[in-house]
């Protein structure tokens, strides 16, 4: 059921969105990344990709990745990889610590919508998401199932969360 607030702000909000993704990857490059290109292609049917990046799973080249991001005035930074828990796994402690506002319901609802699709399994994700500088950066995992999920969740609502974090 939605709220007649939630209507009305959805008419106010532009889908005028810039994004960026950012994949955080030891092995995997362009040719192979499968969730990257998920991403990309369902970006550029509502939205404009303004960047793409494959990096290391280095907190160092995450921080660069994202400051190059917002220095391009990129509203959307999606990050996929590095959210699990091996010790490679840098994501979620990186970008956490930028976080101005987190958007706790992302994480919640994906590890929801996680365990309908996988069961227990679900418990590993550490999927997040945040407001950084009044752009919105959502983090998760680097499977392209789990990209997939991700963006059921965000891609059509977009242009309303984007109108409150640059409020």
């Amino acid at each position: 059921m939605e709220s007649e607030t939630t209507k009305k702000h959805q008419k106010e909000s532009s889908s005028d969105i810039t994004c960026g993704i950012i994949t955080l990857s030891d092995s995997r490059d362009k040719k192979e990344d499968l969730s990257g290109d998920y991403i990309e292609n369902e970006i550029k049917e509502r939205y404009l990709l303004k960047s793409r990046k494959i990096i290391k799973d280095e907190k160092d080249d995450l921080l660069n990745a994202i400051e190059e991001m917002i220095n391009e005035d990129i509203d959307v930074i999606l990050t996929n990889g590095g959210t699990g828990l091996s010790n490679r796994d840098i994501t979620v402690e990186t970008v956490e610590k930028l976080f101005d506002k987190k958007i706790d319901g992302f994480g919640e609802i994906f590890r929801h919508q996680s365990y309908i699709e996988i069961g227990s399994g679900a418990l590993l994700s550490r999927a997040t998401a945040g407001v950084y500088k009044k752009s919105c950066i959502f983090s998760m995992p680097g499977s392209p199932n789990a990209v997939k999920t991700a963006l059921k969740i965000i891609i059509d609502e977009l242009p309303h969360i984007v109108h409150h974090a640059q409020k």
